[in-house]
């Protein structure tokens, strides 16, 4: 009884819930996860004597959300509506405090998830967290500039699709999935763009429905005061209303066969071949994800076998490379390279063919995957030196997990990772029957 009433002290004071300090295995600093009774979650990370302070405003929200059929290209749009600001800071009067601040701020939207950041001096955190807060709880934008910023994105999307990797990309995802919202790219189908206009309404639905405290993970890494930050959290986030509505969003059927599509890009390029394999779910304890992800390196990496052999002995191709990375649901593995001229295509998708058959059927070499397993390791921790990097690099965890513990998670798996494992996830995940090869080719 008597621990029961500290417990609820403890509570009444700072308003919120604070997870014990936890500081083990990989990850170098001591963090702390705080919550607040309206599911907020703010993950503290102190870093004394930089005299910086990087704030990341995490929505758990990318196009994967975008279910709604026509609705394609939301999430995108909102990095672009919160820079227009609420009724008491306006987006000019918010552009003009940052400049004042000297501080650095933007936003980036990817399929998983919306990352709105800010670095500034530590002395003008309060400040940070009223504009930041603010504009989440208050946007306040009319149909007008509504329609002006629908256009906007239009032409962010017209000027994108001059580069053959958009056009690629865009004809990937729409190849390789039927129902899943992977299917569209994270700006969106243009059909859907050029709806937008006529969706003032759904706009509001859209941010009233994810825009919320139970799907947002604040970072704040960098020199502050932890307790006051925890009072701060709790006076500018403290009455923010939750009401998170998850998307429902329908898993993609098991594919059956190959699928081949060849695209014409109305400008000059090389052949760009993109070969992407259905992958997995991200899960950090999962040997198959980490495996898969040591696999890309490994069969696919700068040093690699393939790419001493056609990029540095035979010249066949600028570059190849293996996309094997993480995501909220399983999407693709994609190799990429860039074929120097068109007769050599057959020749470099046939080496593509026998390293993916090799990793199939033969065991990697105790040393070359320790070297990859310790490159991915400590080069990952070597950039974890500033309070932006250290926040910028934990974001896609957040975004995935909704914490941090996935890192070391994950570097804990890898580790454990042994040759038989590579192997398995070769023979699991690169089959030819769950794969979507797109070539592209420009204009003569």
């Amino acid at each position: 009884m008597r621990r029961l009433s500290a417990i609820g002290l403890w509570t009444l004071v700072l308003g919120g819930v604070m997870v014990p300090q936890v500081q083990a295995g990989f990850f170098p600093y001591a963090y702390e996860v705080y919550r607040l009774p309206n599911g907020l979650s703010a993950i503290l990370i102190p870093m004394p004597g930089s005299g910086l302070v990087a704030y990341y405003s995490v929505v758990r929200t990318g196009s994967r959300d975008e279910w709604e059929p026509h609705r394609s290209g939301f999430a995108h749009f909102f990095e672009h509506m919160m820079f227009r600001g609420t009724k008491k800071y306006p987006g000019e009067v918010y552009d003009r405090l940052v400049t004042e601040m000297g501080a650095s701020a933007n936003a980036y939207t990817t399929d998983d998830y919306t990352c709105y950041y800010m670095v500034a001096a530590r002395e003008n955190l309060e400040q940070v967290m009223e504009l930041e807060s603010d504009r989440f709880q208050n946007l306040n934008y009319d149909e007008t500039a509504f329609k002006t910023e629908a256009g906007a994105v239009y032409g962010e999307y017209r000027k994108g699709r001059v580069n053959p990797w958009w056009v690629l990309e865009e004809e990937l995802l729409n190849t390789a999935f039927d129902v899943h919202t992977y299917k569209h790219t994270t700006i969106g189908f243009e059909e859907d763009i050029q709806l937008m206009p006529t969706l003032y309404e759904y706009s509001l639905s859209f941010f009233r429905r994810y825009y919320r405290p139970d799907n947002v993970v604040l970072l704040i890494a960098g020199d502050f005061d932890k307790e006051g930050v925890k009072s701060l959290l709790n006076k500018y986030y403290g009455s923010w209303e939750p009401g998170y509505v998850p998307p429902q969003i329908q898993p993609e059927p098991d594919q059956k066969a190959e699928r081949f599509k060849e695209v014409r890009y109305n400008g000059r390029t090389l052949p760009i071949l993109a070969i992407g394999y259905k992958g997995a779910a991200f899960d950090p304890q999962d040997k198959m994800v980490a495996a898969a992800y040591v696999l890309g390196e490994l069969a696919f990496g700068e040093n690699s076998e393939i790419y001493k052999k056609l990029v540095v002995r035979e010249q066949k191709v600028q570059f190849i490379q293996g996309d094997f990375g993480f995501n909220r649901d399983p999407k693709l593995y994609v190799i990429y390279t860039m074929v120097k001229k068109e007769e050599d295509i057959p020749y470099v998708r046939d080496q593509i063919d026998a390293t993916a058959t090799k990793f199939r059927e033969e065991l990697v070499s105790e040393e070359e995957l320790e070297k990859v397993k310790s490159h991915m390791t400590y080069g990952f921790l070597m950039e974890l030196d500033t309070p932006g990097h250290v926040a910028g690099n934990l974001a896609p965890f957040v975004a995935l997990t909704g914490g941090i513990e996935a890192v070391d998670q994950l570097l804990t798996t890898i580790q454990s990772l042994r040759p038989e494992d590579v192997r398995e996830a070769a023979r699991r995940f690169l089959q030819n029957e769950r794969r979507t090869v797109i070539l592209l080719k420009g204009v003569k």
